[in-house]
């Protein structure tokens, strides 16, 4: 059995190593390439997968990363990994952006890590074991109905919604958003653009489940997606039932 949270940090901090350097420098947004979900690729992006590349290739897992699509090794393990979920933050300066790395044996997921790039923090998620920042276990906060902050990202669909919380935060980096839901700081992230991939959500959503997160689809139905890096989903993730009422009423 591979040790997975040891495979995951080590290519996240060779990962941090290379691209820090290029912080908020325009050339790190330097387009060399197109993604196969139509994205253009960045450099930092290539820079940051290759590492991945190398460190996994050697394994002989199936390999699901947002710049090279899918390498099918013919394995019973896929990796589902995003490099630098935030690059459009890390490229102008902006320090929220991580590392995201999601383990699946067939469709089921068993491990994930997001590493936090400029905090240095570790989130994990452990299949039936629970949520960690750290190391110390982590959890969903209790609804506080007066004091709703969500992460909400729209093209004015359910806009209204806007007024029926307290406080709305925009991050640009999911991953990290959902970190953020899993231990307590946010009560809700959604984004219902059609945009999100799953190798934007893959590592986040089970350490948010894990740590109590309800996630869902635009219609309130469990989210479930292909590991691919090319699908595009609407994701609702929320503490409670409660919340989840009340933004599919308003969407």
């Amino acid at each position: 059995m591979y040790e997975w949270n040891e495979i995951a940090l080590s290519i996240a901090k060779e990962v941090e190593k290379e691209i820090l350097p290029l912080f908020g420098k325009p050339e790190g947004g330097k387009v060399i390439g197109v993604s196969p979900s139509g994205d253009k690729t960045k450099l930092v992006d290539k820079i940051a997968e290759d590492i991945v590349l190398n460190a996994l290739k050697p394994l002989g897992v199936n390999i699901v990363s947002e710049e090279i699509g899918n390498i099918d090794a013919g394995s019973d393990y896929t990796i589902v990994v995003d490099p630098v979920d935030g690059s459009f933050n890390f490229i102008h300066g902006i320090p929220i952006f991580g590392f995201s790395f999601a383990v699946f044996k067939g469709s089921k997921p068993e491990y994930a890590m997001l590493y936090e790039f400029m905090t240095k923090s570790i989130y994990e998620g452990i299949s039936g074991e629970g949520a960690y920042l750290n190391g110390r276990p982590i959890h969903v906060r209790e609804l506080n109905e007066k004091a709703i902050a969500i992460s909400f990202y729209t093209r004015g669909r359910g806009v209204e919604l806007i007024n029926k919380v307290k406080r709305v935060r925009v991050l640009g980096a999911i991953a990290i958003e959902l970190a953020y839901l899993a231990k307590g700081s946010l009560d809700g992230v959604l984004d219902i653009r059609n945009y999100v991939r799953p190798t934007d959500i893959a590592a986040s959503a089970l350490i948010a489940k894990e740590a109590g997160t309800i996630i869902t689809d635009d219609t309130g139905k469990e989210l479930k997606f292909d590991l691919s890096a090319s699908e595009k989903l609407n994701i609702i993730a929320v503490n409670d039932k409660r919340l989840l009422k009340l933004i599919l009423e308003t969407i």
